[in-house]
């Protein structure tokens, strides 16, 4: 359990999108990502479909996978946190070569991408 500090600086990111009840559950890491992210000169950019904590308290730019590639292009930040699949931070790399690009599950996937074959696009 965050101590009461935390759980009163973090309090005001949850508003009405994660429950008042499990908002104790985020706000350590919630205020920890944010704290390094100012210490580090870092932007994250999260897709659609990552959870309420990551995607409305953590990160700077949301959206779908080919508009978070190109807005990593107008970032500032010396560091890029994509939080979203693989090829969508290669894709930020290729398209910031001078930038630190991280992801922190490169094990990250997508299910549609991953169901498509060569075969499917008349390959």
């Amino acid at each position: 359990m965050p101590a009461t500090a935390t759980l009163g600086r973090t309090s005001p990111l949850y508003q009405r999108v994660i429950p008042a009840m499990e908002w104790p559950v985020f706000a350590g890491d919630v205020d920890a990502i944010l704290t390094l992210k100012r210490r580090r000169n870092a932007v994250s950019l999260a897709p659609n479909c990552m959870t309420s904590e990551v995607f409305h308290r953590v990160s700077d730019i949301v959206g779908d996978s080919p508009a978070l590639a190109r807005e990593a292009t107008t970032v500032d930040a010396e560091v890029i946190v994509l939080a979203g699949v693989n090829f969508t931070a290669e894709t930020a790399k290729l398209l910031n070569p001078a930038k630190t690009v991280l992801i922190p599950d490169t094990r990250a996937g997508c299910s549609l991408a991953a169901s498509i074959t060569a075969r499917d696009c008349g390959r």
